[in-house]
């Protein structure tokens, strides 16, 4: 197996591009993301170079390029909160985080992504667009940025009461700038960078009034001793549980962007062990966590990137720029970041599921909104959890619907799906025989409604239950199927069973469903049991 998925030196010079074009693009947000995320601007390039080299080599989307993201540096600003005496468990959960992520790779569990339904992922990235939109109000007119969203809705009226006036100047222009940019200048120089080069400039040359980043650290990270208590233990582990999870949907689904613009197929299992390789380094030098950047990865992708040389030589650029400008860096204005990320928050938002809301199927809004209400103001992982089981509840509603309306049950042979000489034969019966034909699997989702419909059936002597169209019987079906059997049996009534295929044989013998039933079940002959119903009925008559 190749040790770099993807590496060959094919396309250096696309790969070359892309890199140092990614770079660029990463600077201003790995800055914003590490402010944000109450760590600090020089954790958020930690965070850019070292998820960005790992997940490019070990990971198993070639031409992805990984760092801090929108929802990931919104679960770390909890984190740093909840942590905010000891930053060294607040890292031990980034560690931690990215070790779920290995063992989501080693499980196999990437596949799995396919099954969220859209809405949901809809919902929850609307609602991370939202939360950072929210979060990023009080620092683009001046103020501190609040922990929580239910904080920021709590002070919005401070916030617009007592603007910081050159803070709200400088973030207007650069909202302007980050929204109106021609995209033939944006081609050639990220909108974010000219935002972030403008507004200091502002800053530093005229409005000196607007609060800015300040000094940070330069030179190379020492690590850190990872750190828990017994204590601690459960919420770090539920910390880390939201980190690795939330990290993995975040990288798989930029992985399937990747594969669509680039015609290719990503190894989802292999991207979540890269991406948890990346997570336990940053975590280990005090890096904030990562994924999968859609708008990085389609920068480098356009610029001609396409292995994972691009995504390793876009954090080696960082690298080296933490050295030299980390200076500079100070003079960057909070109101600056705060305009960059409001427009992440922007394209975070699914605008093309909310344009279509009006013409979507009720249950896919129902459950978008529902998922957007919870993640901004509840709980992320909680918003996934509930969006997941609303969307199996609504999907077995439907099955039950589904499966119950192929379901026959009748006296008459030409209401029936049988052919002419076993129509006719039930027909001379005159209402004695029930005949019930499931159209489908018999589950948990059409048991119960089985059995009532043969319960309020009208009187009759014999029952035949024609299994030859069902390819699956569940545990729930099976106990509905000797329900029926056993109601028939009490009432001294003959049960015929044919049609069965071998796994449905299997599931009912293993129950010993069929102890009570005449005749041969296994026989596929439906017409053979017809007469042996028939001839029951006469010997009784």
């Amino acid at each position: 197996m190749q040790l770099i998925n993807g590496l060959h030196f094919r396309n250096l010079k696309g790969d070359i591009y892309g890199g140092v074009t990614a770079a660029v693009v990463a600077l201003p947000l790995a800055l914003a993301f590490g402010v944000t995320s109450g760590a600090g601007a020089i954790a958020g390039l930690y965070g850019a170079i070292f998820v960005g080299f790992f997940a490019a080599l070990f990971g198993g989307t070639p031409g992805q390029v990984s760092g801090p993201t929108g929802p990931m540096t919104v679960v770390m600003a909890v984190i740093i909160t909840q942590y905010a005496g000891n930053p060294a468990m607040a890292f031990t959960v980034v560690m931690m985080g990215g070790a779920c992520q290995i063992v989501f790779g080693l499980a196999r569990v990437g596949r799995f992504i396919d099954l969220v339904p859209y809405s949901v992922l809809s919902g929850f990235m609307s609602g991370i667009g939202c939360i950072i939109i929210l979060l990023q109000i009080g620092p683009l007119l001046g103020h501190a940025a609040p922990s929580t969203t239910l904080g920021a809705v709590a002070e919005m009226p401070d916030y617009f009461s007592a603007p910081v006036m050159h803070a709200m100047a400088v973030a207007a222009v650069c909202l302007v700038i980050v929204f109106l940019t021609p995209k033939r200048v944006g081609a050639i120089v990220p909108p974010t960078l000219i935002a972030l080069l403008a507004g200091t400039a502002l800053v530093a040359f005229w409005l000196g009034g607007a609060s800015t980043i300040g000094a940070i650290p330069t030179g190379l990270p020492e690590p850190i001793v990872p750190m828990l208590t017994i204590d601690a233990l459960p919420g770090m582990v539920r910390s880390a549980l939201i980190l690795g999870a939330l990290g993995a949907i975040d990288s798989l689904l930029t992985s399937l962007v990747h594969d669509h613009a680039t015609h290719t197929y990503h190894r989802p299992n292999r991207e979540l062990i890269g991406q948890g390789i990346g997570n336990m380094v940053a975590g280990l030098f005090g890096g904030i966590p990562g994924a999968g950047a859609t708008m990085r990865t389609m920068v480098n992708i356009r610029a001609g990137g396409r292995t994972p040389i691009s995504g390793a030589l876009h954090a080696l650029i960082l690298l080296a720029l933490v050295a030299g400008l980390a200076p500079l860096a100070a003079w960057i204005p909070h109101a600056v970041l705060a305009a960059i990320l409001i427009k992440v928050g922007v394209d975070i938002i699914d605008w093309r599921f909310i344009r279509r809301l009006h013409r979507a199927p009720f249950d896919a809004v129902f459950k978008m909104l529902v998922v957007l209400a919870l993640t901004v103001f509840v709980d992320l992982i909680l918003a996934v959890a509930v969006g997941i089981v609303l969307a199996a509840l609504l999907h077995i509603n439907y099955m039950s619907k589904l499966q119950t309306s192929t379901l026959h049950i009748t006296h008459n042979g030409h209401e029936a799906q049988l052919s002419e000489i076993e129509a006719q034969l039930v027909d001379t019966l005159h209402g004695e025989l029930l005949l019930v034909q499931p159209d489908g699997p018999v589950t948990f989702v059409s048991a119960t409604e089985l059995a009532r419909r043969v319960s309020q059936a009208e009187a009759y002597s014999v029952l035949v239950i024609d299994l030859s169209r069902v390819p699956r019987v569940d545990k729930s079906g099976a106990v509905a199927l000797e329900d029926i059997i056993d109601t028939a049996a009490e009432d001294e009534k003959p049960v015929f069973v044919c049609g069965m295929t071998e796994e449905v044989s299997r599931t009912l013998d293993r129950l010993r469903i069929l102890d009570k039933v005449r005749a041969d079940p296994r026989s596929p002959d439906r017409l053979s049991i017809l007469r042996q119903a028939a001839a029951t009925l006469m010997e009784a008559g």
